[in-house]
């Protein structure tokens, strides 16, 4: 077994918190190594809706203080990510007989608004019946009594967020790597001394001294925790959501709706996304593997029925679904609780009783996680005796800078259309540069791989 130098910091998971954790450490000055055992961002990151927001349900159930969170987060993403985050509008219609009226929903709007200290997003409005059909013909009259339009944000690419913040950790020093699972915690007389895994580069086993271990895992952090030579509290009781991705519909909207569903009362969306449309998400309890995670056909159905209800032109079946996709969220074990009502806020849990130096994290949210990275760090600066300060709060991503010079490359470039210079610019920002020196570099990666030209060959690369 090869041994590699000691370690500050062992980040087990490479989704989008163990990526922001590895980032803020490492430029705080730490020595920290990222373990993923797939691909990064392949797991609980690359299942979301793919929305920054403030999380508008979560008012329902009094957490106001994620909200605030949430909102801020938003504020901060949308400058230091803004290749990545934009702003999306969204319509909530309220029909007869639905669990929140419009009295509620004012309430809730102007909560939102009231949390979003800052924000330089517009304010929400309300919307008579006749102003929403005005604004979106396509959804159904039958008992619709009106609505409202607000804004938050969304990331088409949630992946590219987790691989920026991958970027700027390794810049800032710290070793990253991927397809190297975790086999083993070796803890000894109550602190944990060392991670062993399998290097994805080598295929060897290898062993990392670390003052302290980070689990990240996600839905995984109990296989991690299962890894340990002592016996570890069983910790995670996620629940699968599940979404599906169809093509223009008729009737289809311009803007993102939240729905409530008429089965069961509970919000779901239907966003423009891609080009396409993405619909969901359902919330069940979930036991199994998380890999092995699939939209069921009663879901699908659900989803399905709830769509052509608000969008009755639509006629939406299985033969329009381009694809399904699901997801376990890590939350933690409430079996009391309805799914719904479960924690979205992250735990940070201290294995200090029995093993020194040891944290799991349960939860968190896409939008949240470069706050749950700081504070994950302050407590891995203070189990090592200090550190540096918090960089990451106005710190731009690594994508989010050159942008204009870059749009003036892209647009210049013969192999890209116009639509495909501003995917190029949405996907990697500023770094769009350097997929264009790769195909100057080499001609045959300067092709398209598409007939629109949008795509090119040197982005595989």
């Amino acid at each position: 077994m090869t041994r590699l130098d000691n370690f500050d910091l062992v980040v087990i998971g490479g989704g989008i918190n163990g990526a922001g954790i590895a980032r803020d450490a490492a430029a705080r000055g730490l020595n920290v190594l990222l373990l993923e055992m797939n691909d990064f961002g392949s797991g609980t990151s690359s299942w979301s809706s793919r929305l920054i927001h403030g999380g508008l349900r979560y008012l329902e159930h009094g957490d106001i203080p994620l909200v605030y969170e949430s909102l801020q987060e938003r504020r901060r993403l949308r400058r230091t990510a803004r290749h990545l985050v934009d702003r999306i509008r969204i319509n909530i219609p309220v029909y007869q007989g639905g669990k929140r009226g419009m009295l509620v929903l004012k309430a809730g709007m102007l909560a939102y608004d009231l949390l979003s200290i800052g924000k330089s997003l517009p304010r929400h409005r309300m919307l008579s019946r006749s102003e929403f059909l005005a604004n979106e013909p396509g959804v159904s009259d039958n008992g619709l009594k009106g609505g409202a339009q607000y804004y938050d944000a969304q990331v088409t690419f949630a992946e590219r967020l987790v691989i920026e913040n991958v970027i700027a950790a390794q810049v800032a020093g710290a070793v990253v790597k991927n397809y190297s699972p975790v086999t083993g915690i070796d803890i000894e007389q109550g602190k944990v001394r060392a991670v062993r895994y399998t290097d994805g580069a080598s295929g060897d086993e290898r062993e990392a001294q670390a003052r302290v271990v980070v689990n990240a895992a996600g839905p995984w952090v109990d296989h991690v925790l299962g890894t340990a030579n002592l016996p570890m509290p069983e910790l995670m009781g996620g629940t699968k959501g599940s979404h599906i991705i169809v093509g223009a519909f008729d009737g289809a909207p311009e803007d993102a709706f939240y729905i409530e569903a008429y089965i069961d009362s509970r919000p779901f969306f239907v966003i423009p996304w891609n080009h396409q449309y993405l619909i969901g998400t359902t919330d069940i309890r979930y036991k199994g593997d998380p890999a092995e995670a699939k939209a069921s056909t009663d879901e699908i159905a659900y989803l399905l029925s709830e769509t052509n209800r608000v969008f009755p032109r639509a006629r939406l079946t299985k033969r329009d679904i381009h694809f399904a996709y699901a997801g376990v969220r890590p939350l933690p074990i409430q079996s009391k609780k309805a799914e719904s009502a479960i924690t979205r806020r992250h735990i940070i849990k201290d294995h200090r009783r029995n093993a020194r130096g040891l944290v799991s994290i349960i939860g968190g949210k896409l939008t949240t996680y470069r706050s749950l990275a700081e504070q994950v760090t302050g407590r891995v600066a203070r189990m090592l005796g200090g550190a540096g300060k918090c960089r990451t709060r106005d710190a731009f991503l690594p994508g989010a800078t050159g942008i204009a010079a870059a749009r003036a490359d892209v647009a210049g470039f013969a192999g890209l259309s116009e639509e495909g210079a501003a995917r190029l610019l949405g996907v990697y920002g500023g770094r769009a540069r350097k997929v264009l020196d790769l195909a100057y570099e080499r001609p045959e990666l300067a092709a398209a791989l598409d007939a629109g030209r949008t795509v090119l060959a040197a982005e595989v690369a």
